[in-house]
């Protein structure tokens, strides 16, 4: 007799069918990604522990919905998604199946994100249960190249390549000789970006420098400019400004400038005018020269 959760595997292949088609024939990623959570849904968390399923069509149904999934999400630019929405099924991240795990390595590596990974390969790759999966060296030599090795965490390569079972000396060997000569074209890169920052600061400090000197002598000439102003406006004829200023605002707001009666105020301000213009150019009231 069939177990009573066979319907839930059926039905999620016809998702994963449909899922397919929506990725490949279709380019409907959006749809697609809904047929894999429908998918995934009808499955439910399945009986008993997820590593036990990994051979059943249970557990080979869930992860062909997630590996569909992630690359919907990728092609839709998405793949910052793609971590959380997959664990979201498996719940942990040493139960990844290992195509999944390939998957997610392989993407953030692509789009240079591998530090989002770090974690979840450690976890993984440490666990017990994992390390007895044909896949699991495959795995590790994966997270190696393309997550502990970009990210210069060299000691904890050499680790997992010591403890590590399924490699035999002769590959422990060579894996060691790639983390070794990582660790060297690492630290030629620091020594050169270093030398490059030591010529850079030069240089910068030439050029601030050289704004600074010229930022110094134009305030120089602003200040020396605004004294030389003040000292001229002191001298002038305040009274004389202010008083026919305030006569100009009589005549052209309060009075009518065409009326008869507007004229001789209209004169008064002329002559105002010429008076404090000549005090203003009289040799008395012009600016002193100084050294």
């Amino acid at each position: 007799e069939p177990p009573a959760w066979a319907p839930g595997p059926a039905q999620a292949a016809a998702l994963l069918e449909e899922a397919a088609d929506l990725l490949v024939l279709h380019r409907d990623f959006a749809a697609a990604v809904e047929r894999c959570e429908a998918g995934c849904d009808s499955l439910g968390p399945g009986p008993g522990h997820e590593r036990c399923l990994f051979l059943t069509s249970f557990a080979e149904v869930k992860c062909s919905l997630c590996v569909v999934g992630i690359q919907a999400l990728a092609e839709m630019n998405r793949w910052r998604e793609v971590l959380s929405w997959v664990l979201q099924y498996y719940h942990a991240p040493e139960h990844l199946p290992p195509k999944v795990l390939e998957l997610c390595i392989l993407l953030y590596s692509k789009v240079r994100e591998p530090q989002v990974m770090l974690e979840v390969g450690s976890s993984w790759l440490r666990d017990r249960a994992n390390q007895s999966l044909p896949e699991y060296g495959p795995l590790l030599e994966l997270y190696l190249v393309h997550v502990l090795l970009p990210l210069g965490r060299f000691e904890g390569a050499e680790e997992l390549v010591r403890g590590c079972d399924a490699f035999d000396s002769e590959q422990q060997l060579a894996f060691l000789g790639t983390i070794c000569e990582s660790r060297c074209r690492w630290a030629q890169r620091e020594e050169t970006r270093s030398a490059a920052e030591e010529q850079q600061d030069p240089v910068t400090e030439t050029v601030l420098g050289a704004l600074s000197q010229k930022l110094l002598t134009m305030l120089t000439l602003l200040r020396r400019a605004l004294r030389s102003m003040s000292n001229h406006f002191y001298l002038l004829p305040y009274k004389k400004m202010l008083l026919a200023t305030f006569l100009l605002y009589l005549v052209v707001v309060r009075l009518d400038p065409a009326s008869p009666t507007s004229l001789p105020f209209i004169y008064k301000l002329v002559q105002l005018f010429r008076q404090a213009w000549a005090a203003v150019l009289s040799p008395i009231h012009r600016p002193p020269i100084r050294d």
